[in-house]
Order: C-alpha cells, then sequence, then structure tokens
C-alpha cells in the first residue's frame, strides 16, 4: 500500500474515532429526558432516517442494487445489524450488574478482537504466517492489554468515588452479558467486511469508490434499529417517562440529532478510511477505531473532571493503559503499509 492512502485514511480515522467516543456528551446537557427518551431519538435519527438519506444520496440505482443478484448479501448484513441491536440491550444490562468500566472496556476489548481476527481468519488466513500477519497480532493484543488495565483503572475510580451502578447481583452473568455485547458489537464491521460485494456492486452501478459502503450501512442500522426501538419502547413503558418528550422542547431534540450526525458521521468516516487503507482495511481499521474510541473517551473524561478526587494511583494506571493503546495505534498503523 502506498502511504497517499494509508495516511489521509489514518487521519480520517483517527477523526472518526473522536467523533464516536464523543457522541454521548450531549446527553450530559438533556437534562429533562431519561436515558431511554435521548436514546430513542438518537435511534430515530441516526438508525432510521441518516442511513437512508445519505444511501439514497451517494449511491445511484439503490433500489436496483438491493433487487439483484446480492440479495443474500443484504440479508446477511441485515442479521449482523439485527445482532448488533442486540447487543446494545446487552450493554445496558450488563452497565446495571458490573458497571460503566469493566463493561465498556470488555465490550471493546472483545469488539476489537473478534472484530479483526473473524474477518482475518476466514477472509485472508494466508495473511497468518507474514511479518504482517504477525504485526497485525501484536497490536490486537496490545489493544486487548490496554482496554483491560483501563478497566482495572476504572474499577479503582469507582471504587474511590464510591460509585456504584446497580447491585451486583450476578457478576457471572454481567460478565457474560459484556462479552456477547463485544462480539455483537464486532457484527459492524462484519457487516463492512463480508458485505464487501454489496459495495462492489455499488461501484459497478455509478457509486464512487469513497461512498459505496453507504449501501452497507442502511440495510444494517436499519436493522439495528428494531432492538434499539424495543428496548426503549419497554423502559419508557417501564419507568413511566413517556410524557418526558413533552418536556426539554425543541432543544433535547436537537441535542439527539446532534449525537445521531456524530455517531453515524464516525460511522460513514470508519467506512471511508478503511477504502483508503486497502482491500484488508476493515482487518486493520477496527481495533485502531476501538483504540482511539477508548483513548479519546479517556481523555474526555479527565478533562471534564470525571477523574476528580478518585486519588492518583486510578488514574496512573488508566495512563497506562491509554499508553498501551497509543503504541497498538503505532503498531497498526505501521503494519497497514505491507497488508496491501
Amino acid at each position: 500500500m502506498e502511504m497517499s492512502g494509508a495516511g489521509p485514511g489514518f487521519f480520517i480515522l483517527v477523526l472518526a474515532g473522536i467523533m464516536n467516543a464523543s457522541f454521548t456528551l450531549p446527553m450530559k446537557y438533556a437534562r429533562r429526558w431519561a436515558w431511554e427518551n435521548t436514546w430513542l431519538a438518537w435511534t430515530v435519527f441516526a438508525l432510521i432516517l441518516l442511513p437512508p438519506l445519505v444511501a439514497y444520496s451517494t449511491v445511484p440505482h439503490l433500489d436496483d442494487l438491493y433487487g439483484s443478484g446480492v440479495a443474500n448479501i443484504v440479508l446477511e448484513v441485515v442479521g449482523f445489524g439485527a445482532g448488533w441491536g442486540v447487543a446494545q440491550v446487552f450493554f445496558g444490562l450488563a452497565m446495571d450488574v458490573i458497571g460503566i468500566a469493566l463493561t465498556f472496556s470488555l465490550v471493546l476489548g472483545t469488539s476489537a478482537a473478534v472484530g479483526t481476527l473473524v474477518p482475518l481468519f476466514r477472509l485472508h488466513p494466508e495473511r497468518l504466517h507474514t511479518a504482517s500477519g504477525h504485526g497485525l497480532l501484536a497490536g490486537v493484543g496490545l489493544v486487548l492489554a490496554g482496554v483491560l488495565v483501563c478497566a482495572l483503572a476504572g474499577r479503582q475510580r469507582e471504587k474511590a468515588l464510591r460509585v456504584h451502578t446497580g447491585p451486583r447481583k450476578n457478576a457471572t452473568f454481567g460478565l457474560v452479558l459484556a462479552i456477547l455485547c463485544g462480539f455483537g458489537a464486532s457484527f459492524v464491521n462484519f457487516g463492512l467486511a463480508f458485505g464487501a460485494p454489496l459495495v462492489l456492486s455499488a461501484r459497478t452501478l455509478g457509486a464512487s469508490p469513497l461512498n459505496a459502503s453507504n449501501a452497507v450501512w442502511m440495510p444494517l442500522m436499519l436493522a439495528g434499529a428494531v432492538p434499539n426501538l424495543l428496548y426503549c419502547i419497554f423502559l419508557l413503558r417501564k419507568n413511566r417517562t413517556g410524557s418526558s418528550f413533552r418536556s426539554g422542547g425543541i432543544g433535547h431534540w436537537a441535542l439527539a440529532l446532534l449525537m445521531a450526525v456524530c455517531w453515524f458521521g464516525s460511522t460513514i468516516l470508519y467506512g471511508l478510511s478503511t477504502v483508503m487503507l486497502g482491500a484488508l482495511g476493515p482487518i486493520v481499521g477496527w481495533p485502531v477505531f476501538m483504540s482511539l474510541i477508548v483513548i479519546t473517551a479517556s481523555l474526555l473524561g479527565m478533562f471534564t473532571g470525571e477523574w476528580k478526587n478518585s486519588g492518583t494511583s486510578p488514574l496512573r494506571i488508566q495512563w497506562i493503559g491509554v499508553t498501551l493503546l497509543v503504541l497498538a495505534v503505532f503498531i497498526l498503523a505501521a503494519t497497514s503499509r505491507y497488508l496491501s
């Protein structure tokens, strides 16, 4: 791969990671809505409205594409989207049992490993016994180590601040949910990696190489919206928070729209970066994307005072985890030069 493609590709990947890690910040200002109100509005914007709008604007003859000989690939992508949507429900349940820090790290660590290794083993097994393949495996190993160290720091921070996200009814059950969520979270990358024939067909119908992946995002996101909608509706009925939509005014809807633009925008940029990184873009790009999300989220947490009064030990451990993730990004960036 020429660095003229890899360099801009990694720059776009960094931007995507920053946007993804930051998309929930507007939730802090939607104080008159419960979580399920904001998440339902986000689901409508990010998963139902924006994907078709972008797809129909950038991919010519989209209806002909989905009705062509790649219909089986579309169904496969829909399945990945539905699995990802279920994983979001598992994420909320796991947080209630084992806490935010451990859930977040386990999900991203599992997703980084599974979302990279499964496409590598299935689509490019010949790369495993090469120097570039070894570099990719080393980078993924560092990602796993980094997120686990960050998880340890987060647990110590919670203890120092006496933060409890819910009763520890069954820690094993919570751990299983978090790992299952990590598997499901990787389905977004599976949709892109295994949906490659759909992307190629979009290009034959006139889509530009940089926009063709939008044909994958629409069916994947629409399928992922269904479990999210059902879970939010369940919480609205359970917590009787449906009436909260009448408060907050247009400002709260605008915040949800901002969240959607940041999140779906980061997804589009991730797809764009994988094109620029070459044939194995989804394989090398996914662990970098996950690492950048953790790095950015960690820095935002430090700058916004989330680690205040937690003591020096948790913050020192967190910096170790972030350093491991930064090192993983550099190794994966160097490896991508030879994964053409």
